[in-house]
């Protein structure tokens, strides 16, 4: 028996890339093993395209774009931010989950997303993800849990307050975040 798998379209997350700067490439490779679809800012395009990488979209906000694009890349037009045009694009095309990869981090930029489309965001430090009460996820022992939404009513287990929405986890095994609001957003260390 085989032990290939067919991976249908829009199966595996979406590629974003905003910016590489900072970002380790070897995590970069790791988002790019099933062959995701691919989309850049426009700033970060001649930087991805020099990698070797096969874009197939980029958000711009120019219709003429020099240097000419990879054979077959599309372009979309942003009218907004970059960041929130691509992600319209992609629930619009029903796209289910996406990694993104940025520089910083900014609650506001994601949040209108975050009941259509499954997220994490890579910055070079952290990884950030938005998540429901009754979230439980493993750890090792004294792994960093960050809170980077307000939010009242948090109770948590398996994971011991450090400082104001920082926490470790107290031992190996899963912890677990409730709360009273539709979502919130989580970051743990790269």
């Amino acid at each position: 028996m085989s032990s290939h798998h067919i991976v249908r379209e829009k199966q595996e997350p979406a590629l974003l890339i905003m910016s590489l700067a900072g970002f380790n490439l070897e995590n970069l490779g790791q988002l790019l093993e099933w062959s995701p679809t691919v989309i850049v800012n426009d700033t970060a395009y001649e930087e991805t395209d020099s990698l070797g990488i096969k874009i197939d979209g980029v958000v711009s906000h120019s219709s003429t774009r020099q240097p000419a694009l990879q054979p077959g890349t599309f372009v979309i037009r942003t009218e907004d931010t970059a960041l929130e045009d691509a992600l319209k694009y992609l629930a619009g095309e029903q796209y289910h989950s996406v990694n993104i990869i940025a520089t910083s981090f900014c609650i506001k930029d994601y949040a209108l997303f975050a009941e259509h489309l499954t997220m994490t965001i890579l910055t070079p430090a952290k990884k950030i993800f938005p998540v429901k009460s009754g979230f439980s996820k493993w750890k090792p022992k004294g792994e960093k849990v960050e809170i980077l939404s307000e939010v009242r009513h948090l109770q948590t287990q398996g994971l011991k307050k450090t400082e104001e929405h920082v926490y470790l986890t107290e031992k190996e095994g899963f912890y677990s975040l409730s709360f009273d609001v539709p979502f919130i957003f989580v970051a743990e260390d790269l």
